[in-house]
């Protein structure tokens, strides 16, 4: 098959920069994909709150004015959760090492799955201090998170990183950058890699956002406590978990004699760092799913 390598785009991670007072500050399209999906979320979350049908008994969980107390929760959830957990999944050698380096966020360094694990907790505590019941508030999370995670991929691509492996597909891209363009190939000769952030924001972005909506406005899903969460949940593990067979593992797992960077193996087979923590995701999301086809009278 011949290749038909696409050039990167010719764009930068800042959207502008401007200089107050001596300093200089950027505006970057990853922070700018945060500022937008949060606000796609809070908007969503209300849209559902004021639609009382959706909701079992024609009750909400909570007020739409409660929502903007939540996103504050969530939003240190994310920042402190995403980035502890790229510190303790991804390189805890190094930042026990280099343990004041850990708050340095601007520096990057943030795990999708540890950004989950502190939105779980954030909105577990904020559930238990306003009595609003955990499953039908984690619903009301659940299906708003798409939208965010389609712009954080889209400006992932943008930044030229986490590229995929090699590839000779039509649609490999030559991304920008030493460690990009290095793959053992002839002089001359420009390396393609699978755009595994596209992949990412399609599925996990584009075709489970479109399936949680279609669940929720057609399908009467938050009249069942838990199964937005859990088919949030396991599609969004499915999801990644298969785009990991493509998607370039972290370096610090990469060596000699693992040069596929699985970070679990016995021999040649074995689960990269992201498909061994979305194997829980996947079991705990057919749980919900399971579960929430039982009658139940209490709330969740």
């Amino acid at each position: 098959m011949i290749a038909l390598t696409l050039p990167f785009p010719d764009l930068t991670p800042e959207i502008f920069t401007i200089e107050l007072f001596g300093s200089q500050f950027a505006l970057r399209w990853y922070a700018l994909a945060y500022i937008v999906g949060i606000v796609i979320a809070w908007r969503l979350a209300v849209a559902a709150l004021r639609r009382t049908a959706l909701w079992p008994a024609g009750q909400p969980p909570m007020r739409p004015a409660q929502v903007e107390d939540l996103l504050t929760w969530i939003i240190l959830g994310v920042i402190l959760g995403g980035r502890l957990g790229y510190v303790l999944f991804y390189q805890p050698g190094y930042y026990l090492e280099n343990p004041t380096e850990i708050l340095r966020i601007w520096q990057g360094g943030m795990a999708f799955h540890g950004g989950l694990l502190g939105v779980i907790f954030a909105t577990w505590v904020y559930a238990i201090r306003n009595q609003i019941p955990r499953l039908q508030i984690a619903d009301l999370v659940a299906h708003t998170v798409p939208p965010g995670l389609l712009l954080g991929r889209l400006a992932n691509f943008n930044n030229a990183e986490l590229w995929g492996r090699t590839t000779d597909l039509p649609w490999g891209v030559a991304f920008p950058g030493r460690a990009a363009q290095s793959c053992g190939q002839a002089v001359g000769e420009i390396c393609a890699r699978h755009p595994s952030q596209l992949y990412e924001a399609l599925l996990e972005g584009l075709i489970l956002g479109a399936v949680l909506l279609w669940l929720v406005y057609r399908r009467n899903g938050l009249r069942h406590p838990g199964l937005v969460t859990g088919v949030f949940l396991a599609g969004y593990g499915a999801a990644r978990f298969m785009v990991e067979f493509v998607r370039q593992p972290d370096a610090q797992f990469v060596t000699i004699d693992n040069p596929l960077g699985l970070a679990w193996h016995i021999g040649g087979y074995g689960l990269t760092m992201g498909q061994f923590l979305s194997l829980p995701m996947i079991a705990i999301g057919v749980v919900l799913v399971l579960r929430s086809r039982r009658p139940s009278t209490v709330p969740a």
